[in-house]
């Protein structure tokens, strides 16, 4: 099996392919080659039982998808794109990164023809819902985004349907909820700030609160996300039917509710790290995103997250923090 990765340089990107790496295999296949591609050059597995290949160019620029589809993988796994807060001041890059560049790899895998029909897993956002809407969010409710980001990733999902009815792939799309904890330094994604308040303070930084504790918002772990895209990649599309776009479970919580599972997890002097600073620019953006959304199809269909926010912490600290916090 050859399993392509865009996006392999970014958080979820390298923990998908260190997960690939460890297992060997994927829905019972044993994986022979990765292509890992990013803007910048990803970084290989160094313990990876397969052929890994890295590749750094511009997914968004014709021809290049098409070089990397060249020799027909197996599985594709798109994951890259211009994050929610930066997709929304910069309107081109946007829609050059997250609709061009998606139509052309989507293009690549159709020109191929022969017979050609891998399958690709997209990671979608819930930003595809637009208030106003009903809490929870059904798995039918229609798309409305109000950014740009929403809008280039609900094109992108009916792009994904469109091509896997026709028959040109075998799509799954996947809505992300607000992936939390993420390891590393803080992204221009609005949403980064649900991430810093745990994060930053476990680590013995002070972290910045830009909206109110009444904010309330769906989460999933890293260590879920990849639970997600392996499942999405294995699935019987049969079962999926032709929606081939799907909501994932996760934790809805307040930021005040976060900040409790901070403080049960970790204690006081950890939480009096964050810091209340009202930013009006990530207060707008946050106010159009759901709050909460039914996931039951998805779930019935083998996708797991966590079931506290709770889970998601000590998540974090096993994984990235070696099972302990600076206190």
């Amino acid at each position: 099996m050859h399993i392509l990765i865009f996006g392999a340089a970014g958080m979820v990107g390298r923990k998908l392919t260190e997960r690939l790496a460890k297992d060997g295999r994927l829905g019972g296949r044993e994986i022979r080659r990765a292509t890992l591609h990013d803007v910048v050059e990803p970084q290989a597995p160094p313990s990876a039982p397969f052929e890994v290949r890295t590749v750094a160019s511009d997914f968004a620029v014709a021809g290049e998808a098409e070089k990397l589809v060249a020799e027909r993988p197996d599985v594709i796994f798109h994951l890259a794109a211009i994050v929610s807060g930066e997709a929304e001041m910069d309107f081109d890059k946007g829609y050059r990164i997250n609709l061009d560049g998606t139509r052309y790899l989507f293009d690549a895998v159709r020109l191929i023809g022969d017979g050609y029909r891998p399958r690709i897993v997209f990671t979608s956002s819930i930003a595809v819902f637009g208030a106003p809407f009903p809490d929870p969010i059904p798995d039918d409710f229609h798309l409305t985004p109000l950014t740009s980001y929403g809008t280039q990733k609900a094109i992108s999902e009916l792009l994904l349907a469109d091509y896997t009815r026709k028959g040109l792939f075998d799509g799954i799309g996947i809505r992300l909820p607000t992936i939390c904890v993420r390891p590393g330094k803080p992204n221009k994604a609005a949403s980064g700030f649900f991430s810093n308040i745990i994060r930053e303070p476990l680590a013995g930084h002070e972290a910045v609160l830009p909206v109110s504790e009444d904010v309330r918002h769906t989460h999933a772990s890293p260590r879920s996300a990849v639970g997600f895209l392996i499942h999405a990649a294995t699935i019987d599309g049969d079962k999926v039917g032709p929606r081939r776009n799907l909501s994932m479970p996760g934790v809805a919580v307040t930021v005040g509710e976060q900040i409790e599972a901070l403080r049960k997890v970790a204690g006081e002097s950890v939480v009096r790290r964050i810091r209340r600073e009202p930013d009006p620019f990530v207060a707008k953006i946050v106010a159009g995103w759901s709050r909460g959304f039914d996931a039951k199809r998805a779930e019935k269909l083998g996708f797991k997250a966590e079931t506290s926010f709770d889970e998601i912490v000590r998540a974090h600290i096993d994984d990235e923090l070696g099972g302990t916090w600076v206190h």
